[in-house]
């Protein structure tokens, strides 16, 4: 099939007129290559189809919430039976209550549960227990990390105002010293800290979290008094079946999930321990569709397939078979790529790119060849990929990288660097 989009630029033309930009949010595909598809109409194990009937082996992978592979025939049928009982009724159904068990006790800190939308929510929720849970007000977090769009943490800052920051205090991820220092500024009214499992931020290098950093972090919790929260919405459950701080030995106070535990479906979690929840039952925090039960069926069999298949293990595979295999290739054309972060977690960036010239070319080439690849987001392999998905990734990616290496002179600078050097400077 030769590669079109009159269907959708169509549509984009359409969504102009009624939604504001086009679209909004990190599923726009504003900052991405030029010509990346905006709608979709299908999606299936690793594929993903535009509404130009495209095919694509996705990379992005809704950005996060796909793990097992879309429409995974287990979790499709929980979904479908669960639809024919009822979802969003004037209370939950038992699920609920078994989906809460579950988790509490596949998650070594949890003692209890809480089940929200979207990973904003969850992280939201974490915020106000940790002020809740000793009355003081300061909440330390990472400088640049994303724990949402609420007002407290957005990384656009149009509408947000000095109040809705006016008690947070920012550090340097990884670096105990600078904690520290935020924590001295702030005095005793320290209420949380947040973490996320490792440094996933958008157009940077991924970097593991260091275990005697994270122990540090636990450390100061305790001796202030103070909630520590790792935000695994992320990357819960794609590196580790638990909390993915167990694998350095270190357990939060509470942890928010979110993305992959429904599998596509709109579910997130906050798990915690015994030692928060008389804070957590003294707030008022609800939604009316946060109790609906299909999505809470979706989670219960996503995490049969957690606890009881090799995902981790396939995934781990074809994560390293795609980073090797491109390492790989990039030299064979004369490139030098960076792969950073997890294997589960792919993020790429060429190296001597200022201004994203290759990066967005390879991205936008790859595409068209049938590889859906982001050239400033860390990307995601999910347990349906197999070798022969890497296989003909690798085809399109390969003719992406003939594409720079004869034109690598003439590539004009990436047209949208500005805007991309505003939102790193925000």
């Amino acid at each position: 099939m030769v590669w079109s989009n009159t269907r959708d630029k169509q549509l984009q033309e359409r969504a102009h007129q009624v939604i504001p930009n086009g679209m909004y949010g990190h599923e726009s595909v504003a900052m991405m290559p030029d010509d990346f598809p905006q709608f979709f109409a299908k999606a299936e194990g690793t594929r993903l189809w535009d509404i130009d009937g495209n095919e694509y082996i996705d990379y992005m992978c809704a950005y996060g919430p796909n793990l097992m592979g879309y429409a995974r025939p287990e979790v499709q049928s929980a979904i479908v039976e669960q639809l024919a009982r009822g979802d969003t009724m004037t209370g939950p159904g038992p699920g609920m209550v078994e989906l809460a068990e579950t988790m509490v006790s596949m998650v070594r800190h949890a003692d209890w549960a809480m089940f929200c939308k979207n990973g904003g929510d969850a992280t939201s929720i974490a915020m106000v227990a940790a002020r809740a849970y000793r009355g003081k007000k300061k909440i330390l977090v990472a400088r640049g990390s994303y724990h949402g769009s609420a007002p407290w943490n957005t990384p656009g800052m149009s509408g947000i105002v000095p109040e809705d920051r006016a008690h947070i205090i920012y550090f340097d991820y990884n670096d105990l010293d600078s904690l520290t220092k935020a924590a001295k500024f702030a005095g005793d009214d320290v209420a949380g800290v947040f973490a996320t499992p490792f440094k996933h931020e958008t157009f940077s290098d991924q970097s593991h979290v260091d275990a005697d950093y994270a122990r540090g972090v636990r450390k100061l919790c305790d001796e202030l008094d103070a909630l520590l929260i790792v935000d695994d919405v992320r990357a819960g459950f794609r590196l580790t079946r638990g909390c993915t701080w167990e694998t350095v030995d270190v357990d939060p106070d509470i942890a928010c999930f979110g993305k992959v535990i429904g599998n596509g479906q709109p579910i997130s979690a906050v798990l915690g321990a015994n030692k928060a929840r008389k804070a957590v039952e003294s707030m008022f925090v609800t939604g009316s569709f946060w109790f609906s039960a299909v999505p809470m069926a979706a989670a219960l069999a996503t995490m049969k397939l957690v606890r009881e298949t090799d995902y981790l293990k396939q995934l781990v595979t074809i994560g390293t078979l795609l980073r090797t295999s491109l390492d790989a290739q990039a030299s064979q054309y004369g490139f030098s790529i960076r792969q950073t972060g997890p294997v589960q977690m792919p993020q790429i960036l060429f190296d001597d790119d200022p201004d994203w010239r290759f990066g967005y070319r390879w991205c936008q080439l790859a595409m068209k060849h049938g590889a859906y690849l982001s050239p400033y987001h860390n990307m995601f392999i999910n347990a349906a990929m197999t070798e022969a998905d890497v296989a003909k990734t690798l085809e399109a990616t390969g003719a992406a990288f003939a594409d720079l290496q004869a034109n690598r002179t003439t590539l004009e600078p990436q047209a949208k660097l500005g805007v991309l050097k505003r939102l790193l400077a925000s």
